[in-house]
């Protein structure tokens, strides 16, 4: 069976990935950061009970990326899928100059480092497999390095994040390791747990499709990212917007 690590799986678009997967026939080790609804969320999985593990750690801090991964491996003696949901973002609408050193090292941390230091403990796991798929979540454009206003530390991070995935992609290639990117869209609030069948039901002005973008978007992308018969597409920028230009919609 193939085993799965899901940073932040256990809510919003990460609780749709982990049922996807888990769905897809994977274990999967879940990382969440607060207790608060975990109950609730190991009461409806309980069905999936032999395939799941619960972790909790801050990504933001090295140690606990570097335990997360241990008690993964100590588990279940493998990892084969890394998918970093995961991610700090600033709400408040501010300019760089109204950012405080904390809320830059956050963004940084919990967006780009975190992935460093999972990277540096589950791609040697993956080498010795000669197998692993890694999925990384960035915004639209990342890969052209645009300016997004009021968006710079999580922007600069993420831009960052785009560079390491694809040079990952080259570098661990010869070792069976697919390495993507994935840029949801306009995907808010109730929508990152939503079905696409439950967005059909409203209508979404600001998406040129019609629709709102949903958790299911994103977890089918995932899915198809992490098939043992997807390994041609490595290095890939996946935009999941229906057609939304995201980094203008909100100036």
């Amino acid at each position: 069976m193939r085993h799965a690590l899901i940073t932040a799986g256990s809510k919003g678009l990460g609780k749709k990935v982990t049922e996807r997967l888990l769905r897809d026939g994977f274990s999967v080790t879940v990382h969440y950061r607060s207790e608060e609804g975990m109950e609730a969320i190991k009461e409806e999985w309980s069905t999936y009970v032999g395939q799941l593990q619960f972790v909790r750690g801050d990504i933001t801090k090295k140690e606990d990326l570097r335990r997360i991964a241990l008690e993964t491996m100590n588990r279940w003696g493998r990892i084969d899928v890394l998918v970093m949901n995961a991610g700090p973002y600033v709400f408040e609408r501010k300019k760089l100059m109204d950012y405080s050193e904390g809320e830059w090292h956050e963004m940084m941390d919990g967006n780009l480092h975190s992935a460093f230091y999972l990277f540096k403990e589950i791609i040697p796991i993956m080498r010795k497999q000669n197998y692993g798929r890694i999925v990384t979540y960035a915004f639209q454009g990342a890969d052209h390095t645009p300016g997004w206003l009021f968006r710079s530390a999580f922007a600069a991070a993420k831009v960052g994040l785009v560079s390491l995935t694809k040079t990952i992609s080259i570098e661990e290639a010869e070792h069976g390791i697919t390495a993507n990117v994935i840029c949801p869209g306009k995907i808010v609030g109730n929508m990152k747990e939503a079905t696409i069948e439950e967005s059909l039901r409203i209508k979404d002005s600001d998406t040129p499709i019609g629709r709102s973008g949903t958790g299911e978007d994103i977890a089918r992308t995932v899915s198809f990212l992490c098939d043992e018969k997807a390994d041609m597409v490595t290095g890939a920028v996946i935009e999941v917007t229906g057609g939304m230009d995201v980094l203008h919609r909100y100036r």
